[in-house]
């Protein structure tokens, strides 16, 4: 295998020379630059990434923590958060830590050892503690845990209002939530909070049932949902926390002879891709995920500059009317 004194040594230069080159430092001039590239690709010289970043202090990784990249949710969260990388010269280090804290300390120390430039952390079982002690630029989605740990989060509250609102004003008498476990502390709780008040303030029967702690194990939500409706036949109005909640509740309904949108009228929440392909396919609240996804880079990569960066960062919401309600 070809090493840096070899590239030197073919290209004419001191090794120092090639290592500027390399790592884009110092003065090179283009003829040298040229030369030295053209004994790397003649030689098929492959760099040391890791003795790059040493040297550099800066290894151009972010690590991406997430609950679990099978769930819809968080494919297309990292596949946008994995463009953006990308365009601006990053690539990603992905962890899914399936909501177990033993996990994602782990994999926290992990990216720490590998000298990731900064964490994106989609998975939050652990102690503000944990994450202060990195000593990283870090960017959190859908949860506040530290005044100077900057956030990200659509307008959770505004979400949970017009999806019920939604279901009040086309005449739903008694209406479900099905939510997150209510005890994460998560900002997707204000989905709840807002489906209570809206309830109460229209006089609308309504009750709540939560996933269990693995909020993100869609396996479960079919049993969650049957329950719900074996015990609660007259219900006709569902406000689903996901999408892919909502694409099991259309399942249910067919189970139970139930039509949507004629006997039960349901709403989503996301707007991931399954919402449009689902049959009858899903009205839901959209969160502007590409453009979420944008900011978590711009604010990690503010943050490795040195820069400043707001902690809160609450996108708008918008309805999506599709066959659902």
């Amino acid at each position: 295998m070809p090493t840096i004194k070899d590239v030197a040594e073919k290209a004419g230069v001191s090794v120092t020379t090639v290592s500027r080159v390399l790592n884009n430092r110092g003065y090179i001039s283009d003829a040298t630059r040229k030369k030295v590239q053209q004994a790397m690709k003649q030689l098929n010289y492959q760099p040391n990434e890791l003795a790059r970043s040493l040297y550099r202090q800066k290894s151009n990784i972010i690590g991406v923590i997430v609950p679990t990249v099978s769930h819809p949710f968080f494919g297309e969260l990292v596949s946008s958060i994995e463009y953006y990388a990308c365009k601006g010269g990053y690539k990603l280090l992905l962890c899914n830590s399936h909501l177990e804290a033993e996990k994602e300390k782990d994999y926290i120390d992990m990216l720490r050892r590998n000298q990731v430039d900064g964490i994106i952390m989609g998975s939050h079982t652990l102690n503000v503690d944990e994450y202060a002690f990195t000593n990283l630029p870090i960017v959190t989605f859908d949860r506040c845990i530290s005044d100077s740990i900057p956030y990200i989060a659509s307008d959770n509250y505004e979400g949970g209002r017009i999806a019920t609102k939604l279901l009040v004003d086309q005449g739903c008498k008694k209406i479900a939530h099905i939510s997150g476990n209510l005890t994460l502390n998560l900002l997707a709780n204000k989905r709840y909070e807002a489906f209570v008040e809206v309830a109460e303030e229209n006089n609308v029967g309504y009750i709540n049932v939560q996933t269990s702690i693995n909020v993100f194990d869609d396996t479960k939500y079919e049993k969650i949902i049957f329950d719900l409706l074996k015990e609660h036949q007259d219900i006709d109005g569902i406000f689903a926390s996901s999408d892919v909640m909502a694409a099991y509740a259309i399942k249910v309904c067919r189970r139970f002879g139930k039509k949507v949108p004629e006997d039960i009228k349901i709403v989503g929440y996301d707007d991931i891709n399954i919402a449009s392909l689902a049959i009858p396919s899903i009205t839901t609240i959209n969160q502007p995920i590409d453009e979420m996804s944008e900011l978590a880079i711009e604010l990690i990569i503010k943050q490795i500059d040195g820069k400043r960066v707001p902690t809160k960062n609450i996108f708008p919401v918008t309805l999506v009317r599709r066959e659902t309600a």
